[in-house]
């Protein structure tokens, strides 16, 4: 692990990701899931199938830096504003969004206006994913 991934006070970033809605392929998110563990983060991992009232309880809970959420049904639009909604209802408007599946193109500025600061698509390689993360988590 790298000095950059680490502060010296060996406080992990702490990364939430989920699935909302009704998608139950869950392969994509269980590999970042890995990929940024192995990358020196603390991760959780809330399942399939979770509401966005779920995911904002357990990003609340679990005290974390940065939410992920994976998508492959095309319910995106739906439910990330949902998720953002419920997320600022309880104080959590500092928390880094990023969210990964299958996202067309044309709903990026849409997703950028919720708030959400990347969009990964299949083939990202999970490098950037964890780069993102180091890179833009504010020391706290």
């Amino acid at each position: 692990m790298s000095a950059t991934q680490e502060s010296s006070s060996d406080q992990k970033i702490r990364v939430l990701i989920a699935k909302p809605g009704l998608d139950g392929h869950d392969r994509g998110a269980k590999i970042v899931a890995r990929a940024l563990r192995d990358g020196g983060c603390e991760v959780i991992y809330t399942g399939i199938r979770q509401t966005p009232q779920m995911i904002a309880e357990a990003a609340l809970q679990e005290d974390v830096d940065v939410v992920g959420l994976s998508i492959l049904s095309g319910a995106h639009l739906e439910l990330f504003p949902r998720i953002v909604e419920e997320l600022r209802s309880r104080g959590l408007d500092d928390v880094l969004l990023f969210c990964g599946g299958i996202i067309p193109e044309e709903d990026t500025d849409a997703l950028e206006e919720m708030g959400f600061s990347a969009i990964f698509r299949p083939g990202t390689n999970t490098r950037d994913i964890v780069s993102f993360v180091y890179e833009n988590v504010t020391a706290a």
